[in-house]
């Protein structure tokens, strides 16, 4: 086989259905929607989860727990992910979005526990473990809540 023989597999490329252009295409006059009704009409249709005005299984199953509107989530980190950086710097929220370590700040950061912390860091976040804190410090380093 050579490249110029190459060819998608049958049935991969399939072609757009050009509605509306006339009777011979099949698809003219009322472009395959049938004959008036809810759904011939432009902007037509029921919304997701209508079940035609009987009461949606949404609607039918129980809910459970609570939800808390004013939750805060918080970009964790773990302790072991910060031995990538070298002894003395000063970790903040902005270097970890920038270093790709958090993707998005959210609420805050918060610094756990997790795994050996082999760097002398002043780790500068909204939360700490009681655990990440007692490493920082152990590890020779500061922890500062902002």
């Amino acid at each position: 086989m050579k490249l110029h023989e190459l060819k998608p597999a049958e049935g991969a490329r399939k072609e757009r259905k050009r509605v509306g252009r006339g009777s011979g295409s099949g698809l003219g006059k009322t472009s395959g929607r049938g004959q008036k009704g809810q759904k011939a009409r432009s902007g037509g249709g029921v919304r997701p989860g209508f079940e035609g005005g009987q009461m949606p299984l949404i609607q039918r199953l129980p809910k459970r727990g609570f939800k808390n509107p004013t939750r805060k989530e918080y970009a964790i980190v773990n302790l072991e992910t910060l031995n990538r950086f070298a002894d003395g710097t000063e970790i903040t929220p902005e270097l970890l979005l920038q270093e790709r370590v958090i993707r998005k700040v959210k609420d805050g950061v918060k610094i756990l526990g997790e795994g050996q912390l082999e760097r002398k860091l002043t780790v500068k976040a909204h939360k700490f473990s009681a655990k990440a804190k007692e490493a920082i410090e152990a590890a020779g380093g500061q922890a500062e809540v902002i």
